[in-house]
C-alpha cells in the first residue's frame, strides 16, 4: 500500500503564491515520475507539471510555464509545486500522482486525495 498526502492548498488573491507538497509513504521500493494534476469545475483533469526521478527534465502545461515550478526530494519521497503569480483560472483541485515500484516489486500509479486551490480576483 502506498499513500500520497498533499498539503498547502488554500485561498489566495490573484498574483499571490502557494506551495503544494505531497509526501509518499508506505511500501515503496522506488518512485519514478511524480507530478501534479488539476481538475477545475466543469473541466477534465489536466497535467500541470511532472518530474522524473532524476529531476533533470520537467514538463509543464503551457498555461503554467514561467509561473509554476515542480521539484522533488527523493530522500523524503516528496514532490513540491511552487505556484507564483496565481490567476483565478488556476482555481482547481490539485492532485499528486506518483509512478511507484512497491516493496513487492509491483508497479503502481498512485494518487493523492486532492487539495483545493482557490484564487480570488
Amino acid at each position: 500500500q502506498v499513500q500520497l498526502v498533499e498539503s498547502g492548498g488554500g485561498l489566495v488573491q490573484a498574483g499571490g503564491s502557494l506551495r503544494l507538497s505531497c509526501e509518499a509513504s508506505g511500501s515503496i521500493f522506488s518512485i519514478y515520475s511524480m507530478g501534479w494534476y488539476r481538475r477545475a469545475p466543469g473541466k477534465q483533469r489536466e497535467l500541470v507539471a511532472a518530474v522524473p526521478r532524476g529531476g533533470s527534465i520537467t514538463n509543464y502545461a503551457d498555461s503554467v510555464k514561467g509561473r509554476f515550478t515542480i521539484s522533488r526530494d527523493n530522500t523524503k519521497n516528496t514532490v513540491y509545486l511552487q505556484m507564483n503569480s496565481l490567476k483565478p483560472e488556476d482555481t482547481a483541485v490539485y492532485y499528486c500522482n506518483a509512478d511507484v515500484m512497491t516493496s513487492t516489486l509491483d508497479r503502481a500509479d498512485d494518487w493523492g486525495q486532492g487539495t483545493q486551490v482557490t484564487v480570488s480576483s
